[in-house]
């Protein structure tokens, strides 16, 4: 019997296991017949008696294999379906592992019959208090838990259990190297994601610490971020951020201190004033949860779905912006193919994923150009002079949210290794953008990006048309502009009869601006409600396009793409502005339209990831889950998608931006 097919429909999975187990279990499994048809069992290896093999007990027959053959245990030290009581009431463990030299107390504590991660630990550490036990394991066979009982409040999570001749101290009192964290990132090995753990913080710690989460969590990322940066690029150095037996206090002197340096590394952030405000215990128990995660990667998704995370909680969904995946980036900025000497903006930033995209997208091009491939660790590295020149030259974000252009300084700041152009204004009102920038505090934190995107302006002295050649965006799609001097600034502001309206939905609106910010010939993808395709009332909306820009193509996003958030139906318009050489005016011409079929998130808005035949996920070169969508090939490893078709329709009908590199 094929276990995969056992634990289908279920969240049971066998990522944990190797090859080997899963096939020697498969190997052991018999058939007894019974009124509703034939059931599988095997021989227990432990109760040493035919046991009915329910998802359950498959994980929990491989678990004790891998506790056998990888970590040495004997099976004689192991008891299943272990008796804790609680009072009168009596429950019952799955596996224990008994002291090696008190073969009555528990030592290690395995619990399997929750499968989601928050109802297991629940109940992982009930035991654990009942029973004494200081190491417990949760694992549904695809996600993986260790935690050290410090207190009957404080779980530590250790990176992997003991072996047999291995001491829980062994596991706790390394230094760390950013080797180190490769090679244990719990992302990786655990599959969690950083949302996860931020999620379970919240649960456990931060809910009742009377701080504000979303600061205190962005201040603890940030000074992570930090701290992996400097072990990147020194592979001797000690990593700080990571409790080696401090005491709760030193813990927190030592982390105040490392946030203190990653805020002179990148200025702008944080106010020099901010600190941690975490109590020591509160703190340590943060720290043991991202202690081991690796935040940097190739892309900076680890991150990116954290902050998203955060920020949608304490402002974005309130004004109908939600992030963008990074797989519809990713499409957008391979399809527009930005150049290392074109300009690019967003326009309606948040947490900046079309400008990052945009710079790994040209940065990959001029590695490429050198000979040399993108490494998993790619945001960290030291980055080329030229690479560092398109950052801090090319790349521009703008953003109304203070919240979201922090998280997206953050990202740019680290690209750009402490250089950004990410600015705190409101798109649509630039009448009042002088009123920022002459005020003295926010010229300190955005003065350098203000001056370069002067310089990018078609008028002096005027902040409604730019030169850029490339803009990316999604746009709030909730929401009206009613304030009539802002409306008056837009021909969209009229109806189709030319009558001044009321209020215009703000995505309209941006449209319209986003075309002022492009030069002529330059190019734009933006994210759209359907309706502004279909609707017949919006017909003066298209007309208006179509007179100023080639509709180079329409893509049709799938309804899940933007769940949990909201399940309105979007499609991406690419276009590029009228000019007489680059793209010469002509009223008949094919568009490429294209809908995506893969949905890439279920309806709870949970990503579906490709996976191999027997349920494992299908991980990229860089150690990376892939989502399943059909958008564009993900480095060799899928199909050939959307974006791909797209290519050779530009390359048919010779666009200019097109294999111009």
């Amino acid at each position: 019997m094929n276990l995969s097919q056992l634990l289908k429909d279920t969240n049971y999975q066998l990522t944990q296991f190797s090859a080997e187990h899963i096939t020697l279990l498969e190997n052991t499994i018999f058939q007894k017949p019974s009124k509703n048809g034939d059931v599988p069992y095997v021989h227990c290896l432990i109760r040493e008696k035919d046991i009915k093999l329910t998802p359950e007990e498959a994980v929990r027959q491989l678990y004790l294999m891998k506790l056998h053959h990888d970590y040495g245990y004997s099976y004689e030290r192991m008891e299943l379906e272990y008796s804790v009581h609680f009072g009168r009431e009596k429950k019952r463990a799955d596996i224990v592992i008994f002291d090696k030299d008190n073969p009555n107390v528990v030592y290690i504590m395995v619990e399997l019959k929750k499968p989601k991660l928050k109802d297991g630990k629940e109940q992982l550490k009930s035991y654990c208090n009942a029973t004494g036990a200081p190491i417990g394991v949760w694992t549904n066979g695809d996600s993986i838990s260790y935690y050290n009982r410090r207190d009957p409040n404080y779980f530590k999570d250790i990176p992997n259990i003991p072996s047999v001749h291995e001491k829980l101290s062994d596991i706790l009192q390394e230094r760390w190297t950013i080797d180190d964290l490769i090679k244990n990132d719990k992302i990786a090995t655990q599959r969690k994601s950083l949302k996860d753990l931020v999620i379970e913080m919240e649960d456990e710690v931060l809910a009742n610490a009377g701080v504000d989460v979303f600061e205190e969590l962005f201040q603890l990322i940030f000074t992570k971020l930090y701290d992996e940066m400097e072990s990147t690029r020194n592979k001797s150095r000690h990593l700080e951020f990571r409790n080696y037996g401090d005491t709760e206090s030193d813990l927190k002197a030592k982390i105040g201190a490392l946030f203190d340096k990653a805020k002179n590394k990148w200025e702008g952030v944080f106010a020099e004033s901010s600190k941690i405000n975490l109590s020591p215990s509160h703190l340590a128990i943060c720290v043991s949860s991202l202690e081991e995660v690796k935040l940097f990667n190739s892309n900076l998704d680890v991150v990116d779905e954290a902050f998203e995370y955060l920020i949608n909680k304490s402002s974005k969904g309130e004004k109908g912006q939600y992030f963008t995946p990074r797989y519809v980036i990713d499409m957008c900025v391979k399809m527009l193919d930005p150049k290392a000497d074109e300009t690019v903006i967003d326009t309606a930033a948040g947490s900046c994923g079309f400008p990052v995209h945009a710079i790994f997208h040209v940065w990959e091009k001029q590695l490429k150009e050198k000979g040399l491939e993108r490494s998993h660790l790619f945001t960290a590295e030291q980055k080329l002079p030229e690479q560092l020149d398109y950052v801090t030259e090319k790349v521009f974000a703008i953003d109304f949210d203070e919240k979201a252009v922090r998280v997206a300084r953050t990202l740019n700041l680290i690209a750009g290794d402490g250089q950004t152009n990410v600015l705190h204004l409101n798109t649509l009102d630039y009448e009042r953008w002088d009123d920022f920038t002459k005020d003295e505090e926010w010229g300190d934190v955005y003065g350098n990006g203000w001056k370069k995107l002067r310089k990018l302006r078609k008028t002096k002295d005027q902040n409604r048309d730019f030169g850029f050649d490339v803009l990316m965006a999604n746009p709030p799609f909730a929401g009206d502009i009613k304030e009539t001097r802002i409306l008056a600034r837009y021909e969209l502001g009229k109806n189709s009869k030319g009558k001044q309206q009321s209020k215009v939905g703000r995505d309209i609106l941006f449209i319209e601006r986003n075309l002022d910010f492009l030069k002529d010939g330059g190019r734009m993808a933006i994210v759209l409600p359907q309706g502004r395709f279909n609707n017949s009332s919006d017909k003066y909306i298209r007309d208006f396009i179509a007179e100023r820009c080639r509709i180079l193509a329409v893509v049709g996003l799938h309804g899940n793409v933007f769940k949990p958030h909201t399940g309105t139906k979007t499609s991406v318009l690419f276009v590029q502005k009228w000019h007489d050489e680059l793209c010469p005016k002509v009223d008949d011409y094919p568009i490429f339209f294209a809908t995506m079929q893969s949905p890439s998130k279920d309806n709870s808005g949970d990503k579906i990831y490709v996976k191999h035949t027997d349920g494992a996920p299908i991980l990229d070169s860089h150690g990376h889950l892939i989502v399943a969508h059909d958008l564009f090939n993900h480095d060799g490893v899928t199909q050939d998608g959307i974006t791909e078709a797209f290519i050779e329709f530009a390359k048919k009908e010779k666009l200019s931006f097109v294999g111009k590199d």
